[in-house]
């Protein structure tokens, strides 16, 4: 998502300076050989965390999704420092050139083009690969849409599960859905965030209404930025209104979890249907039982309990 204007250092220090007045130094200094994460703006360009623009005035080199974007960034900020593309066509054949330049001693800063490195953007590769070589990893904190996003929702911030783009195609885009779904009838009870592109997101807002069922959600759009805009409303609604007025901009989806008596309704109607489709099938009432709480999870003493009242009810 895309660049603004002020945050804070993950883990700082104090020191004392020669002249005895404390002094704020990072975790990780911007000189040390290896490699440092970097979170830039995500629309605000005066977002750039001060220990952010030391660490990037002291690498040796920059890593970056888009040196046209990242470019401007820090020529904003009068940061001149070498540009290396990292990008999703790229990473695996760079990967080895700078795990060899953090072994001869350089110090590399790794980028996106907006926001916290790594989500559902490039870079993970790189860092696993310098974990595994031994290589200082460390990272300066700073915007993140999806955080941002949900915790302007309304909805239940915790526990949530980032998913990040869901498949541009309408058959991957349910499969997907369908997915997230099974995994909420197995227990997963989670606010879900997702990034979207504009054109996609009436079509993305009416899947997720059939796959997922009516449930909360919320449209963070341009956040930080001029024309923020955070819309709320049940899936249906939202996808109603953004099939009627296009959206422009960065986009994060928060979608509720599904309401707990739904879920239990949910379940029981779908261990119904299984129990009496093994009956009809011939099995016996214990048979029924033990095949539906295999197929299910489900302890087989509430599955037969289940089976014995539908024979009751006829």
């Amino acid at each position: 998502m895309q660049p603004d204007e002020n945050e804070t250092s993950a883990e700082t220090t104090n020191e004392i300076s020669p002249t005895g007045t404390p002094s704020e130094t990072s975790g990780a200094p911007g000189g040390r050989p290896g490699l440092t994460l970097v979170a830039t703006p995500i629309g605000n360009l005066g977002d750039l965390a001060p220990r952010a623009l030391a660490v990037l005035r002291a690498a040796d080199a920059v890593l970056c999704e888009d040196t046209r974007v990242t470019a401007p960034l820090l020529a904003r900020h009068g940061v001149s420092v070498s540009l290396l593309p990292l990008h999703e066509h790229n990473e695996d054949a760079a990967t080895p050139r700078l795990l060899a330049r953090m072994a001869a001693g350089e110090h590399l800063a790794l980028v996106s083009d907006a926001g916290t490195p790594l989500m559902s953007d490039p870079g993970y590769r790189l860092v696993r690969a310098a974990i595994a070589a031994g290589h200082a990893v460390s990272a300066v904190p700073g915007a993140n849409a999806a955080v941002m996003a949900l915790t302007l929702s309304g909805l239940p911030p915790h526990p949530y599960l980032f998913h990040g783009f869901l498949p541009p195609r309408e058959a991957a885009r349910a499969a997907e859905l369908g997915r997230l779904r099974a995994a909420e009838r197995a227990g997963l009870s989670a606010t879900l965030i997702f990034y979207e592109a504009p054109h996609r997101l009436a079509e993305t807002l009416a899947a997720m209404a059939r796959h997922l069922g009516p449930r909360p959600a919320a449209v963070a759009r341009e956040l930080t930025k001029r024309f923020e805009e955070v819309r709320r409303g049940t899936l249906e609604a939202l996808a109603a209104h953004y099939a009627a007025n296009p959206a422009r901009g960065e986009i994060v989806l928060v979608v509720g979890p599904p309401a707990a008596e739904a879920e239990a309704g949910a379940a029981e109607a779908g261990l119904d249907e299984r129990l009496r489709a093994a009956l009809a099938a011939g099995e016996s009432l214990r048979d029924a039982a033990a095949l539906v709480a295999a197929a299910t999870g489900l302890p087989r003493k509430q599955v037969y309990a289940r089976a014995l009242a539908l024979r009751q009810e006829g």
